[in-house]
C-alpha cells in the first residue's frame, strides 16, 4: 500500500472569473470540470488540468470571496508546477512577461531550475524544468500554449512548518513517505528544507518541507491553499487507508465519495488538511471528454437541486 504521488492540489480564490482567465488563457491550462463545492454548494469548484483531467494534474479552486491570505507557518507555501526542461522555462519567461505576469529569474534550487511566480490573487507557484520524456499528460489541443511547453502536472508541493519532527512521523510513519535529501531554501543556507518522496519518486512525488519557526502562523484566504491530495490508485487501496488511520487513532473525515473520485481527510500536527483521493473512476464518467468542462456537472447527489443551485452561480466566461 503505497501513495503514488500528488492527486491535485486545492486552492482559494475570491475573483473566480479571472482565476478562469489566468489558468485557462494565460497558463494554458484546460477546464475539465465545472462543479460546486460539495459541502458548501454557494461556491464553484473548478479543475484545470491537462486534456482529460490525468491524476495528478489538478489545480483546483473554491470560489470563496473572502480576504487575502496572511502568509506564515503552518500552510501549504509553494505549488510546483511541472515542464519540459530549460527550454521550456526560457519559453515561459516570455510567456508570462508579454501576460503582464511578474517573474524572477530562472534560478537552481534542489538541483533543479525553478521559475517562481504569482498568480493575481498572490497564489505562490513556481515551474520546474523536468528533464525526463515520460509523462502522462495529455496535451490540450485547444491550449494557447503550444503542446511542447503545456503544464506537464503538480511538481514539489513545498509545506512551511515550524518544527519537522512530528509531521515526519506521520509523513513517514503513516503515510510511508521516504525522507530523501535536505537543501537550503537560499543560496549558502543550512539545509532546511527535507524532502519527502512518494512511490517512484519523481517531481510529481515529492513533498519538501520547509522548516521556519521565525515565521508567525498563516491565516487561510484567498491566494493561498486550502489542501493538498496524495494518489491511491484504487477503492481497496482507497479503504485500506482509512482502516490505517482509524488503527493509528487518527481523526479523519471517513470515507467520502465525491462522485469523480473519493476522499478522505485529516490534518498533519500543525494542522495542514491532507487528502488521500482514488485515481478513478475520472471527469469523464458524466461528461464527454470532448466538453468537459463547459458546463456545469453536479454530483448525482445534488443533481435534485440543480436550479437552486446553478441559478446561485455568476457566470465564468
Amino acid at each position: 500500500m503505497h501513495l503514488l504521488g500528488f492527486h491535485h492540489l486545492t486552492a482559494i480564490s475570491a475573483q473566480i472569473r479571472e482565476n478562469y482567465r489566468f489558468y485557462t488563457e494565460v497558463m494554458g491550462m484546460r477546464l475539465v470540470k465545472r462543479s460546486v463545492n460539495q459541502d458548501d454548494v454557494s461556491a464553484y469548484h473548478l479543475f484545470y488540468s491537462d486534456a482529460v483531467g490525468t491524476p495528478g494534474n489538478d489545480l483546483t479552486f473554491f470560489d470563496w470571496p473572502i480576504p487575502r491570505e496572511v502568509r506564515g507557518t503552518h500552510s501549504i507555501a509553494r505549488t510546483g508546477l511541472r515542464v519540459r526542461g530549460g527550454s521550456a522555462l526560457e519559453w515561459w519567461i516570455g510567456r508570462l512577461e508579454d501576460q503582464g505576469v511578474s517573474a524572477g529569474g530562472i534560478v537552481e534550487r534542489d538541483g533543479r531550475q525553478v521559475l517562481d511566480f504569482e498568480d493575481p490573487e498572490g497564489q505562490r507557484l513556481a515551474l520546474v524544468g523536468e528533464e525526463s520524456d515520460e509523462s502522462d499528460v495529455v496535451p490540450w489541443e485547444r491550449s494557447p500554449v503550444p503542446a511542447e511547453f503545456q503544464i506537464r502536472g503538480l511538481g514539489p508541493v513545498t509545506l512551511s512548518i515550524p518544527s519537522v519532527t512530528n509531521t515526519e512521523q506521520v509523513l513517514t510513519n503513516v503515510l510511508g513517505m521516504r525522507e530523501v535529501r535536505t537543501y537550503g531554501l537560499l543560496d549558502g543556507a543550512q539545509p532546511n528544507v527535507h524532502v519527502f518522496e512518494m512511490g517512484d519518486g519523481g517531481l510529481g512525488a515529492e513533498l519538501h518541507v520547509a522548516i521556519q519557526p521565525e515565521l508567525p502562523p498563516a491565516r487561510q484566504g484567498a491566494g493561498g491553499v486550502h489542501h493538498v491530495a496524495f494518489r491511491t490508485p484504487n477503492d481497496e487501496e482507497y479503504h485500506a487507508w482509512g482502516e490505517r488511520l482509524n488503527r493509528l487513532g487518527i481523526a479523519n473525515s471517513g470515507e467520502v465519495d465525491r462522485f469523480w473520485f473519493r476522499s478522505l481527510y485529516f490534518r498533519e500536527p500543525n494542522g495542514i488538511l491532507f487528502e488521500i483521493a482514488t485515481d478513478g473512476p475520472g471527469f469523464a464518467v458524466d461528461e464527454d471528454a470532448a466538453t468537459l468542462g463547459e458546463k456545469v456537472v453536479l454530483p448525482p447527489f445534488l443533481e435534485s437541486h440543480r436550479e437552486r443551485i446553478v441559478g446561485k452561480l455568476k457566470p465564468i466566461d
